[in-house]
């Protein structure tokens, strides 16, 4: 009967594939949680330092306020620019998708490796750039995103001596990234499960040496936290190089490939992959003019949002997880020309997810207490985190069903410059403009400075569903001559 009324809805019947979609998710899905777990253990271990001394900061003396919200204020700010430069890598990252999967669904395994050398240096010059701005202009950078009269001295300070040191994570991350995406599109997905487990015993062990200084190492404090992420990086680097080139047998691939380009597929990388990658970057430009919104805001402020944008974060993982399944197994059904298929699977996905933002939206709200109350926050600090994190959780369903669409379905599909000129749209005319002005103008309260930064995600879903309606969203790649 079930099976009836999903023909009827023109629903996907083939237990394939949702089997191919959670095959996929599950393990990306575990790998983000370790990976938020990893940042979540961070920011537990720094909001809970209780001196200047632990601190690790030269030139701090004493300073006015909780220590764990200077700490983790200065973190998460620092973090604002760390955001940016994931984005982007994991935007072009992703870009690689939009051509893999479909050259998947043909099976044209000699294009699929050509990719690889393209994807793996823009990931890498990216990182480059990022470093050199750590390194040349840290003060000038993070200026942008701490510049209020109620931050203290000691949290600039905090974010500058973090950021100069976490810079460092960025050269391994961008190379182990890039393969882990393109690996993943050729449903390569069992390195996660490697990455997640190393990352997160690496980083738990060298957080408590060095931050607090345990088995004889020097207490770091805060760069502490920063050294722990950079060596759990070329860890995770050592793991997927030596899966990608020497223990995976899907794609016959080398070292030595990654040097080897090819003109034909960089322009369609360039045409078809980077708009994902310019979608995600400046996508990550809002996000840090959104930190240099709440920058104007006092240091508890800071804190709190940093605890509530993390249980949002926990709350998306698994829906990005399916959704990273979903434009794979879309772009797949593209490749093979059976867009038939393709319309089922559409609208499978619209419906599963719809459903799983409602249970990710009671599921964040009813645990927000549990999980703010293990941060190291001030009450005043609690107090905004809860109201945050409670508006937050309304946002979700929305966030959950158009992140099926552009992420999944519209990606898989070849329709990545319309997802990016979305995002232009909503970022830089709607969600910016309205943020400053709930957060200087008119100087609302922090939780609804909050809200005005998610805003987008109330409306952007009928933007998804409209779109879906038509045809003009399925563009086979692989038919370009």
């Amino acid at each position: 009967m079930l099976t009836a009324a999903m023909k009827r809805l023109n629903l996907e019947t083939d237990r394939n594939f949702f089997k191919t979609i959670f095959a996929i998710a599950l393990p990306s899905a575990f790998q983000g949680l370790v990976s938020l777990l990893v940042v979540y253990l961070d920011d537990i271990m720094v909001s809970r330092i209780s001196s200047m001394e632990g601190l690790g900061v030269p030139g701090i003396a004493q300073a006015a306020g909780n220590v764990g919200d200077i700490a983790l204020a200065g973190v998460s700010q620092a973090n604002a620019v760390t955001s940016l430069f994931t984005a982007a890598t994991l935007g072009l990252a992703s870009g690689s998708a939009v051509l893999i999967s479909q050259f998947w669904g043909k099976k044209d395994m000699a294009s699929i490796k050509r990719v690889f050398p393209i994807v793996t240096l823009l990931c890498l010059l990216v990182s480059l750039v990022f470093v050199a701005i750590a390194l040349l202009i840290p003060d000038q950078v993070l200026g942008l995103v701490l510049s209020s009269d109620d931050i203290t001295e000691a949290t600039r300070l905090a974010a500058r001596a973090y950021f100069q040191v976490v810079c460092f994570s960025y050269i391994p991350y961008a190379i182990a990234y890039a393969l882990i995406g393109m690996l993943r599109s050729v449903e390569i997905v069992r390195v996660t499960l490697y990455i997640t487990i190393s990352a997160l015993f690496t980083n738990l062990f060298f957080n408590y040496v060095f931050i607090y200084g345990r088995l004889g190492f020097p207490q770091l404090g805060i760069r502490g936290a920063a050294v722990a992420t950079v060596i759990t990086r070329i860890v995770e680097l050592a793991f997927v190089w030596y899966y990608t080139f020497y223990r995976q047998k899907k794609l016959d691939i080398r070292p030595r490939d990654l040097l080897r380009f090819d003109r034909a597929i960089n322009r369609r990388y360039m045409r078809y992959g980077l708009p994902v990658g310019l979608a995600d970057l400046q996508w990550a430009i809002v996000g840090f003019g959104k930190a240099m919104i709440i920058g104007v805001l006092a240091d508890e402020v800071l804190a709190a949002n940093r605890a509530a944008e993390a249980l949002m974060q926990l709350g998306f993982i698994f829906t990005n997880s399916l959704a990273a399944g979903a434009c794979i197994v879309v772009g797949k059904s593209v490749g093979e020309n059976d867009y038939a298929k393709t319309r089922r699977y559409s609208n499978t996905i619209q419906v599963m997810f719809a459903c799983i933002g409602i249970a990710v939206s009671l599921a964040v709200f009813a645990a927000r207490d549990v999980y703010l109350s293990t941060y190291g926050l001030s009450p005043q600090a609690h107090e905004y985190a809860m109201s945050m994190a409670a508006l937050g959780a309304l946002t979700m369903i929305g966030t959950t069903y158009h992140a099926s669409c552009f992420v999944g379905i519209n990606r898989g599909a070849g329709d990545s410059r319309f997802t990016m000129t979305v995002d232009i749209i909503c970022g830089w005319l709607i969600v910016l403009p309205l943020s400053y002005l709930a957060a200087v103008v008119w100087q609302l309260s922090p939780p609804l400075v909050f809200l005005f930064i998610r805003i987008d995600q109330c409306f952007k879903w009928i933007i998804a569903f409209i779109r879906l309606r038509g045809n003009k969203w399925i563009r086979n790649i692989t038919l370009e001559t």
